[in-house]
């Protein structure tokens, strides 16, 4: 009986319990939590304001005096200052800038989460193309997509990590286009890519980590006649990028010295700038990875705070912040819960690296796939090469939010083999399935906010 069901094509229902699934999660946060709970939420406010200030008049960014935040591209700002203006020429107050917020920031929430099912449709249609699929529902990607705890507390609060995913899908869906197309691309093509360049450029800084790929494919490509073809698209492209974006990143040079600055001290690259467990977890650290995994307990460990992070709430801002300890759900309670969450993680994860690793064996002559895998690769050690110049003794540089891309740059690529799985092996396949959609049902509680309704502080 269970073999004959097993047999049987059940991804189709899957994959929209997932959708209404993803839909109720999008909703409940948006009536229990408030963006002002995030990460460095008065910095980003204060950003916004700042930019709302002067608007429609004249456009003008935030100093490091203004707000911590002033290294951040101006993306993430854009809608929620211009619904500050709009706003504060509709309302009476004595503090417009005040008074706006609440609304600028649940209306954030409202587009950035619209954003992100649009963003999963992008990847759909990239998946479907590089398949050749005639359906473009994907169970496979969605099941695997719906377990990130962090994508769902990334898009609940005012960042431009949400942004930068939106023009990332964009950035593959191109990719997989000119691939399939041999590059034979029209004009418009060229702009449309610059456009998506400059998206990236002006979401975060850790976008430009997936411009070092095409940079080393074009080299990489030993077929000469159409490495001209690749290297003229990809500087045409780059320069309308470079165009729209490139004044943002010089108007830091100008004032602070350099294209990159941060709002802590810089170290000179070394090891040394860390201690040994930093990059390798002590056993006190991964039981506590599996008993007690929320803050201060893994004291800047690098893995095993990204992995917290990933799949449940090391740093606590879905259910408890330093300011509100007594509003969302109590420390030691959700930490047991949390702890179950990265248990059954683990399968998860293992699934996802392996899929990953058969996906790049099987696809590697494909340019998506090496890009991906680059892209994953300098993504990784681009972002560890931060933590080590800028250190913290309590590891609040290492967010998974912070380098959210390469999470589902992985995931993205783990879809690629685990769809294949259902043509090859339909009881292996929905025997995975199932046990992915328990871990789901289990983690359920780490993708919801565990604030009060309508809380705002």
């Amino acid at each position: 009986m269970i073999k004959k069901i097993l047999k049987k094509d059940i991804s189709i229902y899957i994959f929209f319990v997932l959708l209404s699934s993803t839909i109720y999660i999008l909703i409940y946060n948006l009536f229990h939590y408030s963006p002002i709970l995030g990460y460095d939420a008065d910095a980003h406010y204060s950003y916004v304001d700042f930019i709302a200030r002067y608007l429609p008049r004249e456009f003008k960014l935030p100093t490091n005096i203004d707000t911590y935040e002033f290294f951040s591209p101006p993306m993430a700002y854009l809608f929620p200052a211009s619904v500050q203006v709009i706003c504060r020429n509709l309302i009476e107050s004595d503090n417009l800038l005040l008074s706006c917020q609440p609304i600028y920031g649940k209306l954030s929430q409202i587009f950035q989460s619209i954003l992100y099912v649009i963003t999963i449709y992008i990847n759909l249609l990239s998946l479907k193309k590089i398949k050749n699929e005639k359906i473009l529902f994907n169970t496979s990607y969605l099941i695997l997509i719906s377990l990130a705890a962090v994508n769902y507390r990334t898009i609940s609060m005012i960042r431009g990590e949400p942004y930068l995913l939106f023009f990332m899908s964009l950035y593959i869906y191109i990719l997989i286009k000119l691939e399939k197309e041999n590059y034979a691309y029209r004009t418009r093509m060229i702009f449309f890519t610059g456009l998506v360049i400059a998206g990236i450029a002006l979401s975060r800084q850790w976008g430009f980590l997936l411009f070092i790929p095409i940079i080393i494919l074009t080299i990489k490509d030993v077929v000469k006649k159409r490495r001209i073809i690749v290297f003229k698209f990809w500087l045409k492209s780059s320069l309308i990028g470079f165009l729209l974006s490139g004044w943002f990143y010089f108007n830091l040079y100008f004032k602070y010295g350099t294209f990159t600055p941060f709002n802590l001290n810089s170290s000179k690259f070394s090891l040394n700038n860390q201690k040994l467990n930093f990059f390798i977890p002590s056993l006190n650290d991964i039981t506590n990875l599996f008993t007690n995994p929320i803050r201060p307990f893994l004291n800047n460990q690098f893995t095993t705070i990204l992995y917290a992070d990933l799949w449940g709430d090391y740093w606590g801002y879905f259910t408890f912040t330093s300011k509100y300890l007594n509003i969302g759900r109590d420390q030691s309670e959700i930490g047991s819960y949390l702890a179950r969450v990265n248990i059954v993680s683990v399968f998860t994860t293992s699934l996802i690296i392996f899929m990953s690793y058969l996906a790049y064996k099987r696809y590697k002559k494909f340019d998506i796939i090496q890009f991906i895998q680059l892209a994953i690769i300098v993504s990784f050690i681009g972002y560890l090469i931060f933590t080590i110049i800028y250190p913290t003794t309590s590891g609040d540089t290492i967010k998974s939010s912070y380098i959210i891309q390469l999470f589902n740059l992985v995931i993205f690529l783990a879809s690629v083999y685990f769809h294949d799985l259902k043509r090859e092996n339909m009881i292996v396949y929905n025997t995975l399935l199932i046990f992915l959609l328990i871990i789901y049902v289990h983690n359920f509680n780490s993708y919801l906010s565990h604030f009060p309704l309508y809380f705002y502080p």
